[in-house]
């Protein structure tokens, strides 16, 4: 069985560990989409609280309407791609591997200083309201129906910020297929309504995130780790399925791994919930119909947990969220069998801060393991 705290291969890279930081929006970067010292302590913490990998929060890919949030950062400029440098550099310093998410905003889009119109597969106004929490208000603006040009704007746009991602020394880059954005949105039935070669069926639905897989990796090369995060729920839906059940997921899954991934990191409320009314878990679902590694995210809190996961063979890596924000140094606190920090909601202030003790102080003032 494999083992939480072991080494382990990924692709051509060598990880201490299989804990991995989950991706989070903490809209701390610069106006202009730059990383910053704040950032970089931030992703220092959780290198030095021993994760083996960690995978940041999404970075925008273009200037145009890739922006989800205010102060979110970005990988489109050579300027943000430097400004990443130190924190890449920090984080391998402490023994860690760094993967750039790539995200566009898509329908869900909240905030883009570099433009007033947001774009989707199709004009579907989103359900709820904007995330406060990150500087929305108020409900989700209608976007516009992508059109051709713009779609191929897009995909250039998440080849030039891999390419950004590479040269400023990330180890790879996730796609960021999940959690209601872009490319979610093109594989969902709800959002996209096209007519085109871009919509229709389940599997045509697949073409823009096929189309970005095998442009990315063709531009940075085999050695460089490329993965894809997806989920069925949405930012502003979270009780969405996607539709077909579980062969149509089971396509899903297999297609887009084939088309050059090596990793799927998949993203529920709950990682070992039924995907449907009963049976798998999306996790399950996705082991099952793929050959490469999954990494699961979704309410594991403990290393007992976590290795419970690993032994059913559900999962090959644990991407920890909201435990990892209470305790930075997770897998040293789970190696050392040290008592772990309850969450608490304040703990998930969207800003990039290490400044609350109990991140890494036990909640009875013990000090934390740190190396």
């Amino acid at each position: 069985m494999p083992q939480l705290l072991e080494p382990v291969q990924l692709n051509q890279l060598r990880l201490r560990n299989r804990a991995v930081l989950a991706p989070m929006t903490r809209v701390s970067a610069e106006p202009e989409g730059q990383s910053n010292e704040l950032m970089r302590d931030y992703y220092q913490a959780f290198a030095e609280g021993g994760f083996g990998m960690l995978i940041t929060e999404g970075t925008y890919t273009d200037t145009a309407y890739s922006q989800g949030y205010l102060n979110q950062p970005g990988l489109a400029t050579e300027v943000q791609r430097d400004s990443w440098v130190p924190i890449v550099s920090a984080v391998h310093q402490a023994g860690a591997a760094i993967i750039a998410q790539l995200m566009h905003g898509g329908a869900q889009t909240q905030g883009n200083i570099h433009h007033a119109r947001h774009v989707a597969p199709s004009a579907v106004q989103p359900g709820g309201r904007q995330l406060s929490f990150y500087g929305g208000d108020g409900p989700y603006a209608t976007p516009a129906e992508m059109t051709e040009a713009e779609i191929h704007e897009a995909i250039a746009g998440f080849v030039q910020a891999a390419k950004h991602a590479r040269d400023a020394g990330f180890d790879g880059v996730e796609l960021h297929g999940a959690n209601g954005y872009l490319l979610h949105e093109f594989m969902t039935a709800e959002f996209n309504q096209r007519t085109d070669r871009w919509g229709g069926d389940y599997k045509a639905r697949l073409a823009l995130p096929l189309d970005i897989i095998r442009a990315v990796r063709e531009a940075v090369g085999a050695g460089f780790v490329v993965g894809m995060r997806l989920s069925q729920s949405m930012v502003t839906d979270s009780q969405l399925k996607w539709d077909g059940g579980v062969e149509a997921a089971r396509y899903r899954f297999a297609t887009l791994a084939s088309a050059g991934l090596d990793y799927i990191h998949v993203t529920e409320g709950d990682i070992s919930a039924p995907a449907f009314e009963e049976g798998e878990s999306l996790a399950a679902i996705a082991k099952g119909a793929v050959e490469i590694p999954i990494i699961g995210n979704g309410a594991i809190g403990t290393g007992e947990q976590a290795q419970q996961l690993l032994d059913a063979g559900v999962l090959d890596f644990l991407a920890i969220g909201k435990a990892a924000l209470a305790n930075h140094d997770w897998p040293l606190r789970v190696q050392e069998k040290a008592p772990l920090s309850t969450f608490d909601y304040e703990m998930f202030s969207p800003m990039a801060t290490i400044t609350n003790e109990l991140a890494w102080r036990g909640t009875h003032g013990r000090s934390a393991v740190r190396r």
